[in-house]
């Protein structure tokens, strides 16, 4: 079954809420979240699509974040399983939505030929307040983190032109057992497993920051990971 780019998304960082509201959920805060579908061929570059941007770069956007994909299948899940109807297509902030690839069949190291670009899959993507604030549900970043539901990101080896509608072919698959839902199971266990950690950190083809954080983690010993800040940051 082909793998599909259903819709391309991009947008510019951009500032909502009120700085006075006493509800923190409805307060200002600026973020590069919301996007917008385009129509036509878009350029792919190496740390981003022409037209995007972000506002956190140092945890979002660059040459392993150049690209985030998220599934049609997990904006289903969203609406029926959960009845979350105002979390549609775009809503996560990505910039490819994709058709019959989800985190249980995208692994690490993914190389596919979209259009005229190459990319490769780089990381799952770590959860956190932001959507949590934009759909007013204070534990959407837990929920997305505890379903698997995250998406991942590409890193770009070839710049191009891509547009909605094009099929991925996939070029290289050299870590099939290191799926997206795979490593978030790791990731997140409420228990580390370092030996899992250990050997999730040898992928090379893992993004460096994460395998980074993940060795300071074996190093540390540190067993249980602190998540408050980043599920639930400046909506408490």
């Amino acid at each position: 079954m082909d793998i599909l780019l259903k819709k391309i998304f991009v947008g510019m960082p951009k500032k909502v809420g009120d700085k006075n509201a006493p509800n923190p959920m409805d307060r200002e805060w600026t973020s590069g979240i919301f996007k917008e579908p385009v129509n036509g061929p878009v350029w792919v570059g190496k740390t981003k699509l022409n037209g995007d941007g972000q506002f956190d770069l140092e945890h979002h956007g660059g040459p392993e974040k150049a690209v985030f994909a998220y599934s049609v299948e997990s904006y289903a899940y969203w609406q029926n399983e959960l009845g979350y109807a105002q979390i549609s297509p775009g809503g996560m902030g990505e910039n490819f939505l994709m058709e019959n690839g989800t985190e249980e069949t995208i692994s690490i190291g993914d190389t596919f030929q979209i259009g005229e670009a190459v990319v490769q899959v780089s990381q799952p993507r770590q959860p956190c307040w932001k959507p949590a604030r934009r759909f007013k549900v204070k534990t959407l970043a837990l929920l997305i983190q505890n379903t698997g539901r995250t998406g991942w990101y590409f890193r770009v080896l070839k710049e191009g032109l891509v547009e909605e509608g094009q099929s991925f072919t996939l070029i290289e698959r050299p870590y099939p057992q290191w799926t997206i839902s795979k490593c978030n199971e790791i990731i997140h266990a409420k228990k580390q497993n370092f030996a899992d950690l250990r050997e999730l950190a040898q992928c090379e083809l893992l993004a460096p920051g994460l395998r980074a954080t993940i060795e300071k983690r074996i190093e540390a010993q540190v067993s249980t990971v602190d998540i408050q800040r980043r599920v639930y940051g400046p909506n408490e």
